[in-house]
């Protein structure tokens, strides 16, 4: 009888020892343990992360459709809104505005295709010169590669053995990564025949679309700023790039003309813009003014002067413009778009790597609109918030600080209370 006891008081110890640290359940408590809805939350936030970023990666070119289409439609919509206040029916100044912007892109197509088919044509006199201007080296370099075989005796007077050598003929990556996210040539013609339509049906259908976010998140989340920010964020990117790279366009021409380059207008509006492609920016703003340089000086200085301009353009952008113009309209750090543009390049290939600013700093919005993600908010953030007295205190009043988490009180327990 008395080890019995024992165990029983042994027993109701370690289930107390339970109750207490909220591993388990009282039979007469009603309220779940925050620490259990805690890690059940995080466990499903995981899984919807997870099954998000497949849904991405297997649906790429539906996913880039429709975020070409509202990126565009948030672009379009003050010029739609200025010409209804001219009585112009909106449906017919939205598809008088897409009209219009179709043939600009359809325009400067068009320009392009003659630029590149000059200077695929041109091709190979720039390799006859790169090849000639090569040639004294590689001839040093093979009369040091004889010299050392001279020097090792054991390959005196042999003749060397030819090894046999074995190609593949296998596609080069780099296109399969330009691609990805598009899927070909007629996966791009698709989704630029769609985005338009889209479009059109987004700006008609934009007091629709407010009513349903509205009525789908208006108790969790405030919708008209959210969507005055996320306006805000879109068209000061796009406007703060276009701002740094017609500066970077105009200095470039100015260059280019001082030396008196061919084209240099075009060139250096080509250079200037490509300037601000993320990671290979610098490189693809020097090769061609470069490539345009060879076939007309024979000098160095020209080159000089080239490589020197798209530097210091692409220090002082990178350095002074750029975090001035457009980081302090999306407000999210250097690190956090050096990963998103890691990320998003991962999943989109050169399309993930044009929207990766925009969509990151859309992650931000998203993550400063929940209280419970102000952790992630300051993550990308470039200047971080402080944080609140109750997300520094527990995961537990988190939780209850979420009105859509706080647990429901019961008369009866009100009473008893």
């Amino acid at each position: 009888m008395f080890k019995k006891s024992e165990r029983s008081d042994a027993a109701e110890a370690a289930k107390s020892n339970l109750y207490d640290s909220g591993l388990l359940t009282r039979p007469d408590d009603d309220k779940i343990p925050p620490r259990l809805i805690a890690r059940v939350g995080d466990l499903l936030w995981i899984i919807v992360l997870a099954i998000g970023i497949a849904f991405c990666f297997f649906a790429s070119s539906f996913c880039i459709t429709l975020l070409l289409a509202a990126f565009f439609s948030i672009l379009f919509d003050p010029v739609i809104t200025h010409l209804e206040r001219w009585l112009i029916p909106r449906p017919v100044s939205a598809a008088l505005g897409i009209f219009l912007g179709m043939a600009c892109v359809a325009f400067l197509i068009y320009a392009g295709y003659g630029k590149v088919t000059s200077f695929a044509e041109d091709l190979p006199q720039y390799t006859t010169r790169i090849r000639d201007t090569l040639k004294p080296i590689s001839q040093k370099i093979q009369k040091v590669q004889e010299s050392a075989g001279s020097l090792n005796p054991a390959n005196a007077g042999t003749a060397p053995k030819k090894v046999p050598v074995v190609r593949l003929n296998e596609e080069p990556t780099w296109p399969s990564y330009l691609v990805r996210g598009v899927g070909s040539v007629w996966g791009a013609i698709i989704i630029g025949g769609v985005v338009p339509f889209l479009m059109f049906f987004m700006l008609v259908r934009k007091d629709h679309l407010s009513l349903w976010a509205a009525n789908a998140f208006g108790d969790r989340v405030n919708v008209d700023q959210f969507s005055a920010r996320l306006n805000g964020m879109v068209r000061g990117f796009v406007f703060g790039n276009l701002m740094v790279g017609s500066l970077l366009a105009l200095v470039s021409v100015g260059a280019f003309y001082a030396i008196h380059m061919h084209g240099a207008v075009a060139v250096g509006i080509a250079s200037g813009l490509l300037n601000l492609v993320p990671f290979v920016g610098l490189i693809l703003a020097a090769v061609l003014p470069l490539l345009a340089a060879t076939l007309q000086f024979g000098s160095a200085g020209p080159f000089v002067i080239i490589v020197l301009t798209v530097l210091i353009l692409h220090l002082i952008a990178n350095n002074l413009l750029i975090p001035h113009l457009i980081g302090s309209r999306i407000n999210i750090g250097p690190v956090a778009a050096t990963v998103g543009m890691l990320f998003w390049g991962w999943l989109w290939g050169v399309m993930g790597l044009l929207l990766a600013v925009p969509l990151t700093a859309f992650v931000k919005l998203v993550a400063d609109c929940h209280p419970s993600l102000i952790h992630v908010s300051n993550l990308l953030a470039q200047k971080p918030r402080p944080l609140p007295r109750w997300a520094v205190s527990s995961q537990a009043t988190i939780i209850r600080a979420i009105p859509y988490f706080r647990p429901k009180v019961t008369t009866k327990a009100k009473s008893e209370e």
